[in-house]
C-alpha cells in the first residue's frame, strides 16, 4: 500500500493541476468548442473526416 501512495504523491508533484502531456501524430487538426445537445455534447466536423479515426482531448 506504501508504494502505492508513492506513486500517488510523485504523480500529484509531477502533474500538480490534473494535466498531462500528449504528443499526436496526425494530417490535420481543428480546434473547436463542444456545443451541448440533450444530456450530451456535440462537435461537428468535415464531411471529407467521415470514416477516418479521430481522437479527442480535453484541454
Amino acid at each position: 500500500m506504501a508504494k502505492e501512495d508513492e506513486k500517488r504523491d510523485q504523480y500529484e508533484r509531477d502533474f500538480p493541476y490534473g494535466k498531462v502531456k500528449f504528443e499526436i501524430y496526425g494530417e490535420e487538426m481543428i480546434e473547436k468548442i463542444v456545443n451541448s445537445s440533450g444530456n450530451s455534447g456535440r462537435i461537428y466536423l468535415p464531411p471529407e473526416w467521415i470514416g477516418t479515426k479521430v481522437k479527442v482531448v480535453k484541454c
